[in-house]
């Protein structure tokens, strides 16, 4: 980001950067963050992701979608380190990350969330915020013995957890147990929990699921904030209401590989799209959200695919 050109201003250009972008699949951006190419993962045979290239706009919000199976998952845990691939590389801000552990990738400034909340239940809203921070020098053995060594530096970070939480308005449960908050109060959590870091992108795994409609909006300004605020955000989501909305890019994933990208206005209108999501019925209007969404159908397969996909490392 030059430094002498309001955040603002930065995002704006991006966003209009889009506006020379092929609405081809691996089509090549202004200023790409990730970069992605030949990225192959297999399991029992069948190809879960088989992305030729893909790249993703520094700045901006993409929205990755695709039917239930489509290795959108996948594809976020072979990225962030949760998963290896069979082949293919990948660079962040211009460093190869392909075979580096989840936590690297982190410090890196590549975080993610997870379809299915990953906060600890018996820790307290404050303490889940305190584990996102980088360089604590309480981590070591020798440095925690003496407190004047990492005292400082952890009121640093309980400053900026707090700061975190009242903008995500969970200032008042900082002392709860994180498994007391709803569901929507956790995906809040993990989000804010990403920001402890100063990430420059955030991968949002399907932010929307098992949300209640109270916190809809709420979730949505979040996500656009973090935008607005200079950090790049990748999402997954079925909502195709919500990706019309907040998304400045549309990244389209079927049966492992990407076979649409473009606008949201146009994507949505691409045949390829209907064909992944319909299937069969094709005359059926693709804007209809009750489709799309599938509402707790939608939310129970997307539970169990992060069950079979997702194994967190220690």
């Amino acid at each position: 980001m030059p430094v002498d050109m309001p955040v603002q201003d930065v995002v704006e250009q991006a966003r209009r950067g889009l506006a020379s972008v092929e609405h081809v699949p691996g089509s090549a951006k202004p200023d790409a963050l990730l970069v992605a190419d030949g990225v192959r993962r297999s399991f029992g045979g069948v190809n879960a992701v088989d992305v030729e290239h893909l790249e993703v706009q520094r700045h901006v919000i993409t929205a990755l979608i695709g039917p239930n199976g489509a290795g959108k998952t996948t594809f976020f845990n072979l990225m962030t380190g949760f998963d290896k691939p069979d082949a293919g590389r990948w660079v962040f801000d211009g460093r190869t990350l392909g075979g580096v552990s989840a936590s690297r990738v982190a410090k890196a400034g590549m975080v993610r969330t997870f379809q299915l909340t990953k906060a600890l239940a018996r820790m307290t809203v404050l303490e889940n915020m305190r584990l996102g921070a980088r360089e604590q020098p309480g981590e070591n053995l020798f440095a925690a013995l003496v407190k004047p060594l990492w005292a400082p530096r952890e009121r640093e970070i309980t400053d900026k957890a707090m700061q975190l939480l009242e903008r995500f308005k969970l200032d008042t449960k900082k002392d709860d147990f994180a498994g007391s908050l709803s569901g929507g109060q956790r995906k809040l959590l993990e989000m804010a929990r990403a920001l402890m870091s100063d990430p420059q992108l955030v991968m949002l795994d399907e932010p929307m699921a098992g949300v209640n409609p109270a916190l809809t909006q709420s979730l949505l300004g979040h996500i656009t904030d973090l935008r607005d605020s200079g950090t790049t955000v990748l999402f997954v989501e079925h909502d195709m209401h919500m990706v019309r909305h907040i998304s400045d890019w549309v990244v389209v994933m079927a049966q492992g590989q990407v076979v649409a990208e473009g606008p949201p206005a146009d994507v949505m209108a691409d045949q390829a799209v209907i064909d992944a999501y319909l299937g069969a019925h094709h005359d059926t209007d693709l804007g209809d959200d009750a489709l799309l969404d599938e509402g707790g159908a939608i939310d129970a397969e997307a539970e169990a695919e992060a069950d079979a996909e997702i194994e967190e490392k220690p």
